[in-house]
């Protein structure tokens, strides 16, 4: 949710509750006028299943935000990115876009995981790869 208002607000807000939000937003890119739509799910509510597949396939694109502090939220990321693959991509041949973030890049001292684990799991999934500080 941090890095959600972080790119809508240009505002860091540090502390969320355990919310689902839609978020629409307005950005010119390349002179084309682009209109995002973003489902913000905290982890705790994105388990598999039938809402969760309804998410995805209501989805152009992915990103995954993991915490560079917090091991537990990286290591669900290939179960979760494997699931994108195979709602979406079993009806298309087209590859999904997807992008793994590590968050909280400021917080190097307690970090846990490293920017090199990140890329390359970001490298086998096939997926692109960014650290992030959404409070820088």
């Amino acid at each position: 949710a941090a890095l959600t208002v972080r790119f809508l607000t240009r505002r860091f807000i540090g502390e969320y509750g355990d919310m689902e939000f839609i978020y629409s937003h307005n950005l010119t890119v390349d002179g084309r006028e682009i209109l995002f739509h973003i489902w913000d799910v905290p982890n705790s509510q994105a388990e598999e299943g039938s809402s969760e597949e309804k998410r995805i396939q209501w989805a152009d694109s992915f990103v995954l935000v993991y915490s560079i502090c917090d091991r537990a939220s990286f290591n669900i990321l290939p179960l979760k990115i494997q699931f994108i693959k195979a709602t979406k991509e079993g009806q298309s041949q087209e590859k999904v876009p997807i992008v793994i973030v590590g968050n909280k890049r400021d917080l190097h001292h307690q970090r846990v995981v490293s920017s090199e684990e990140g890329r390359l799991l970001a490298l086998s999934l096939d997926c692109g790869f960014y650290e992030v500080s959404a409070a820088e």
